[in-house]
């Protein structure tokens, strides 16, 4: 499995990014997808799923604001992210299972997102 986040960067509050995930060494559209994040000093948390169905969710702390995505023929996975606020701040990873179930190999590097005047 190999994941690969892209995207991140420093953004003032209220601005947007658009994060990437190119995933392979797995049949990417049979599998749930995720946005998960991590703050420093904190444990890594859900930010977003899209199904195979393309049906997404969002945790409370960014429905409304981010967008998920997903192209399985180019085997990426999106996020776009708009009125980016302060908390936001953190590396993003992609996930191909729940965060409790991936393997520590299986996480990719993740991107970081900074907000700030």
């Amino acid at each position: 499995v190999q994941l690969m986040e892209s995207g991140g960067g420093l953004v003032q509050p209220g601005g947007s990014l658009r994060l990437s995930c190119s995933a392979s060494g797995f049949i990417f559209d049979m599998y749930h997808m995720n946005w998960v994040r991590q703050a420093p000093g904190k444990e890594r948390e859900w930010v977003a799923s899209i199904n195979t169905g393309h049906r997404a969710f969002y945790s409370d702390s960014v429905k409304g604001r981010f967008t998920v995505s997903r192209d399985d023929a180019k085997r990426t996975l999106y996020l776009q992210m708009d009125s980016l606020k302060t908390e936001d701040s953190g590396m993003y990873y992609c996930a191909h299972r729940r965060i409790e179930k991936m393997a520590p190999s299986e996480w990719g590097p993740g991107t970081q997102v900074t907000v700030s005047s």
